[in-house]
């Protein structure tokens, strides 16, 4: 029997708003991941709780964003705080139709004022003896700070990933210079697969006109089959970046 492909996506949501916080779509969003059918989401930018627009924005949910879109769907989530003031927290989370064994929120940030995490995941597919470790970043939007953060990504991986265990990192990486590749190609036999499959990295913000390389989805232990862009209707009118949807083989 052929073995299912993976559907992998990954997604900057922006709390759940339009570009310039002009419209809540929340529920739009929700509604057009369900058409991707994908099996893992890796999100970003998603708000754990906020009190005063809990109050103030019509259609809030009544539980976190990220149970709001996983339910009935995705059954299995992780969800890490990445920035926390008066009002709540956001942070990055990952959303599946396969249960974690285990998972953990890790802080690479050196600024109060602009925190970051590595949500690092482990999933085990309930019909086969093999493992995936998954792993969501947001990285910062200075040279520097995304030096050091890839420095401890890195370290991560070194040590908790074994190399015989396939490994998906997703996120928003705010690379638009490619830096990152080489390293992670160099150190980690990682490639992305929008890059393994088209030559070049998707142009993904902003939405409506995409043209900074800023979101990625790194692959080793995978095949890689198909990588797509969604910038088609309702993308761009939805966040500020542009979803990457990949199908691989374990």
């Amino acid at each position: 029997m052929s073995e299912k492909p993976l559907r992998v996506l990954t997604y900057n949501i922006h709390k759940g708003f339009s570009y310039g916080n002009r419209r809540f779509v929340l529920h739009q969003i929700r509604q057009s991941l369900l058409t991707t059918e994908a099996d893992l989401l890796f999100l970003q930018e998603m708000q754990g709780k906020h009190a005063l627009r809990e109050k103030e924005v019509a259609g809030w949910p009544d539980c976190s964003q990220f149970e709001f879109i996983a339910e009935g769907v995705w059954p299995h989530y992780a969800y890490g705080k990445n920035a926390i003031y008066n009002a709540g927290h956001h942070g990055n989370a990952i959303l599946s139709k396969y249960p974690f064994e285990n998972w953990a929120n890790i802080n690479v940030s050196p600024y109060s004022w602009a925190s970051r995490s590595l949500l690092h995941g482990v999933i085990r597919f309930p019909d086969r003896q093999r493992i995936l470790h998954v792993i969501c970043i947001h990285f910062g939007l200075v040279g520097v700070e995304r030096h050091r953060q890839i420095r401890v990504l890195c370290e991560r991986i070194e040590n908790y990933v074994p190399h015989g265990e396939p490994l998906i990192i997703a996120g928003d990486f705010n690379d638009w210079t490619g830096r990152a590749q080489k390293r992670f190609h160099d150190h980690l036999e990682l490639q992305e697969v929008f890059v393994a499959l088209q030559g070049r990295h998707a142009r993904t913000f902003p939405a409506w006109l995409p043209l900074l390389s800023m979101d990625r989805i790194y692959y080793r232990g995978l095949t890689p089959v198909s990588c797509n862009r969604l910038t088609q209707t309702p993308w761009h009118r939805l966040s500020d970046h542009a979803p990457l949807l990949a199908i691989f083989r374990l």
